[in-house]
């Protein structure tokens, strides 16, 4: 079902100034920024061996990201895996009770699709599932 971890996620109140940190200061590969309409969020990426850091700051103050942000502050938000085909994952979980965020897939701006899980199934670590691209 799992096949490699996407990315993590580390939420931030300022996007550039996290940024300047992670490329300046621990000289990692920056590739690009984008907008995430649909999680209400700006995200830069840092492609590393095979996976991804991501930088998300949330874009509006009513979102989850943001709640979250108020709530925890900065830091490590959630961790990405990539599966083969998302709609049997999440079937999967659904049998087994897993708390769903997303009951269905949802798609992301370069059009994958993505499903979140509940931290209150998973010890407390905010789950993404990433279907592999096509």
């Amino acid at each position: 079902m799992i096949t490699r971890i996407d990315h993590i996620a580390i939420a931030v109140q300022n996007l550039d100034d996290t940024l300047r940190f992670y490329a300046e200061k621990l000289g990692l590969p920056y590739s690009h920024t984008a907008d995430e309409p649909e999680q209400r969020a700006k995200v830069a990426f840092f492609p590393l061996g095979g996976s991804e850091v991501e930088l998300v700051q949330p874009t509006d103050s009513e979102s989850g990201l943001s709640k979250w942000l108020d709530k925890r502050g900065e830091g490590l938000h959630h961790i990405c895996f990539e599966v083969d085909d998302i709609d049997a994952a999440l079937a999967n979980l659904k049998a087994q009770g897993v708390q769903l965020i997303n009951q269905e897939p949802v798609l992301n701006s370069a059009g994958r699709r993505l499903a979140f899980v509940h931290p209150k199934s998973t010890h407390g670590v905010l789950i993404e599932l990433y279907e592999a691209a096509k």
